[in-house]
This record gives structure tokens, C-alpha cells and sequence, in this order.
């Protein structure tokens, strides 16, 4: 919840950033803090002066900085710029903000048209073009996406966590929320049996899936939220969107709940050049079931302990349930009851 006084004077900072950027008879209009974004801030507006009106997002990063994983604003604007120049559906960044501009640390992008709930755009009928095509198109962004190669430094450099450095993170992960949990640690066990050798980094999104993927009706429009950017394994992005938990109870559509497998790596393909190893991807989903089961895990202790005691914590805390079954049906033989993953 955004008290009054902090929008206010949000407000102020934005209109004076807006005279210094355009005509000074520039208005703030319409300002509102969006739903979602967990870790970071998601304000839209529209800027209105004698040149018109501009629909803008504001992404700022909280007063207390999340985690150490996150690449940064300024990084996640400049990797933003190299994604719409590489062809990847992207917003245009507008203006990375200094901290004379008294807005904090972030950047202004233009305001896509399109929807980001996973719900309707996995079930209403005016996706159903989209959905038809979605595989395709993220088969092709992830392609263009890996591809890219700054060349010049970024603002903050990006972490190099390739598999081994992630199962690690992983295995860290379970010890120190001091799990007890059979499933978690079979599955740590399996990951570990089954690494897959570090192949040469690449750019990984490090978050691509339905939630962060801008969808019109005519298929995908922007790829968001870049914050867990990082050099990598490439096939990370390709297993996280096919992760039982990203699928939004359409559990038989392996891919963000509306592709399959095969259609996602033959677009890939054709869109890279590079054949995709199934069984590393599977690696890679199994990793992505644990990694959010671990999630869910963490803010069950949050909440529990009452450090957050949101109803948003404890319910999604209640999910380590789901992705303990995820697990098993992804690890057991299929006589024993499963592999819907």
C-alpha cells in the first residue's frame, strides 16, 4: 500500500524530471503504483505538455535493496536497449534516472499495450491467436536473446552462475532455511547426479516466463522484468518456462501452459542455429520445481516468524505442497505414478 504523502511527492519528482526532459508546461497525470513486482516498484503514468501525451512506466527499486542477485536498474535498462536492437520484444527505455532527478534509482520505459496475467491470457477467448502462436515466439525471443553480447561494459557487471554455481546456490538455499524435507533433498541429490557440464556463458533472462511475458492478441509484444539477468546456461530460460509451477493449472501444455516442448525447441532451433539437448532442459526444469519450491519454503518462514505477515506470504507458502509433487512426478519411475511434467 503507497501512502498519499510518498505519491505526492513522487509526483513532484517526476513532473520536475518531465520539464527537464520536455517542454517545461509538462503535467504528471494518472500516477499509480501496479500490482505485482515483488522486488521491485512499477508505477504508471502519462506525461501531458504542448507536444501531446506519453503513456511512460516508471521500474525504481526500493529504498532497501532486495537481494544481491538482482542486476541492477542500471543494468536491467541497458540490457532492455540490447534486447530491442537484437530483435527480442522489448519496451523502449526512455531515460535511465540520475540521482538529481530525486526519483530514486530506476528508469522510465513506454507503456506496452497488452496483458501480463497469466489466467486470462492462458484461458480468454481474445488470446486464442496469441496462445497459438506464443510457443513460437518465445522460441524465437529466447533465441535472439541469447545471442547478445554487450560491447561495452555494463553498468554493473552481470554475475557468472552457470549450473554448477546455481546448484550450489540451490543446495545453500535448502541448508539454511534448516529444511527437513525429503522431496527437496532427493531432488538436490538427483540435480547432482545429473549436472550437466558448464557450457560457455551466455546471457540468460534468469525469469522468462507467463507473468513476465507482455501478450497482445496477436502474440508476444515485450519480454519484462530482466533483474535476475546473468551469464549462463541458455537452456536455464528454456526449463524455467517449461517449470510445472509457471504453467497456471494447464498442466498438459508443458510450456508456460499454452506449447510443447518439441514446437519450443524446433522454433529455437531454427531461430539459433543450435540443437537444444532435451535432457539438459530437463535438468533445468527440475532445477526451476526446487528453485520455487525453496521460494515458497522461505516465505512460509517469513511468515511464520512474523516478519512479513502478509495473507500473500502464507498463501503462497501453502504451494511447497505442489512442487513436492512436481518433484515426484518429474524423479520417480513412470510405473510409480507419474512424469505429467
Amino acid at each position: 500500500m503507497v501512502d498519499r504523502e510518498s505519491q505526492l511527492a513522487l509526483e513532484v519528482a517526476l513532473t520536475g524530471l518531465a520539464d527537464r526532459l520536455g517542454p517545461p508546461d509538462s503535467v504528471i497525470r494518472h500516477l499509480h503504483r501496479l500490482s505485482g513486482g515483488a522486488s521491485q516498484e512499477t508505477w504508471a503514468f502519462e506525461i501531458s505538455n504542448s507536444r501531446g501525451t506519453r503513456a511512460l512506466i516508471l521500474r525504481r527499486e526500493p529504498f532497501a535493496r532486495v537481494s544481491t542477485l538482482q542486476a541492477g536498474l542500471e543494468t536491467e535498462a541497458e540490457l532492455i536497449k540490447l534486447a530491442g536492437a537484437a530483435g527480442v520484444p522489448a519496451p523502449s527505455v526512455v531515460y535511465v534516472l540520475r540521482p538529481e532527478d530525486h526519483c530514486g534509482r530506476g528508469f522510465l520505459m513506454a507503456r506496452l499495450h497488452g496483458e501480463t496475467i497469466p489466467r486470462k491470457l492462458l484461458r480468454d477467448a481474445p488470446y486464442i491467436a496469441a496462445r497459438a502462436r506464443l510457443t513460437t515466439d518465445c522460441g524465437e525471443a529466447l533465441a535472439r536473446l541469447h545471442r547478445i553480447t554487450p560491447t561495452k561494459p555494463l553498468p554493473h557487471p552481470l554475475r557468472l552462475a552457470p549450473g554448477s554455481v546455481r546448484l550450489k546456490e540451490l543446495h545453500s538455499a535448502y541448508t539454511d532455511n534448516g529444511l527437513a524435507n525429503p522431496v527437496f533433498a532427493y531432488a538436490l541429490r538427483w540435480l547432482a547426479d545429473h549436472l550437466p557440464p558448464d557450457p560457455s556463458p551466455r546471457l540468460v533472462h534468469g525469469d522468462f516466463r507467463m507473468g513476465n511475458l507482455m501478450v497482445d492478441e496477436d502474440g508476444l509484444v515485450g519480454v519484462l522484468d530482466w533483474e535476475l539477468a546473468h551469464l549462463g546456461d541458455p537452456m536455464e530460460d528454456l526449463g524455467w518456462l517449461c517449470a510445472p509451477s509457471w504453467r497456471f493449472g494447464e498442466i498438459d501444455h508443458p510450456v508456460g501452459g499454452f506449447g510443447r516442448r518439441e514446437d519450443l525447441f524446433a522454433a529455437y532451433e531454427r531461430a539459433s542455429g543450435h540443437t537444444v539437448d532435451p535432457a539438459r532442459v530437463r535438468f533445468w526444469e527440475v532445477f526451476g520445481a526446487l528453485q520455487w519450491g525453496l521460494m515458497c519454503a522461505g516465505m512460509g518462514t517469513l511468515f511464520m516468524s512474523g516478519a512479513d505477515p502478509s495473507i500473500e506470504r502464507g498463501m503462497i507458502a501453502r504451494r511447497v505442497s505442489e512442487t513436492e509433487i512436481d518433484l515426484l512426478d518429474y524423479l520417480l519411475p513412470k510405473s510409480h505414478g507419474g512424469d505429467h511434467a
